[in-house]
């Protein structure tokens, strides 16, 4: 098991108020790094859900790091509610921005693609689009007759976070076919990986691995991690743990659960020499 200390270190290169672009749940989520960041104090974070959240951002909020929440969704899965969200947008002290899944990811391909804006078909109308100034609904501009078109404003995340099964020594990073790790990636301005094993040779000269893998030029630092997607799944590696993902549903309902858990789960020595 990796010492704290490597994933602290990659924790803080992660700075205050940064837009912080998480996977959902089933898709390669860093959760020893989100602990990580918690311990270290981050804070006002702006947090992008690719396209939905979780635990993850629920940890983070309940922690009192987030100041801008902007997802589809951020649930718990069967699990139920996730319980700092929802305590938190209810009461104000979170900042939040709806979105889709279709206009996230729209927003993150114009960022991968260069260019300041995407279209977007198939949700004008939507109560959503009322609340959201910052996307634009303008005629067709090939008058084709296609009606109005809604345009997407680039998001450019300062950091994206990801955990892999394999990296290699040169850098590379193997996340299979989430191809949505891949666009997260080439949109942000830095990716920081973890890591469950090191690959003996060179990802992307595999004719195998090399498709799924994410080339060193995208990754800005890495650390080893094992089993560092826990208590969410890593698939081909480990399944998420859904007894510990409903505890942390019904014992988080109250601040004084979630605090007892973030004391417990995350911060350990940190906070009893604390107290």
């Amino acid at each position: 098991m990796t010492s704290h200390s490597d994933v602290a270190v990659l924790a803080e290169q992660v700075p205050d108020g940064a837009l912080l672009a998480l996977p959902p749940d089933y898709s390669f989520v860093p959760m020893a790094l989100i602990r990580a960041l918690i311990r270290r104090g981050i804070k006002d974070l702006h947090v992008l859900a690719v396209p939905i959240s979780g635990m993850a951002a629920d940890l983070l909020i309940g922690a009192g790091c987030v100041r801008l929440m902007e997802a589809a969704a951020v649930s718990l899965g069967e699990a139920g509610l996730a319980p700092c969200f929802t305590r938190a947008a209810q009461d104000g002290s979170l900042k939040m921005r709806d979105s889709t899944c279709p206009a996230i990811h729209t927003a993150l391909q114009a960022s991968e693609k260069g260019v300041p804006f995407m279209p977007l078909g198939g949700i004008i109308g939507s109560d959503i689009v009322k609340f959201r100034d910052d996307w634009k609904v303008v005629d067709d501009p090939l008058g084709a007759g296609n009606g109005r078109i809604l345009l997407v404003p680039a998001i450019k995340p300062d950091v994206a976070l990801v955990h892999a099964p394999l990296a290699d020594k040169f850098g590379n990073v193997w996340i299979g076919k989430r191809h949505e790790l891949f666009t997260i990636a080439h949109a942000a301005k830095t990716t920081l990986a973890t890591y469950e094993d090191i690959h003996d040779g060179d990802l992307t000269a595999d004719p195998v691995l090399a498709a799924g893998t994410i080339p060193a030029m995208y990754i800005g630092a890495m650390a080893q991690a094992k089993e560092g997607a826990k208590p969410l799944g890593l698939a081909g590696c480990y399944p998420i743990d859904m007894d510990h993902i409903r505890a942390y549903a019904k014992e988080a309902r109250s601040q004084e659960g979630f605090d007892a858990y973030l004391k417990r789960e995350v911060l350990g020595r940190q906070a009893e020499a604390a107290s």
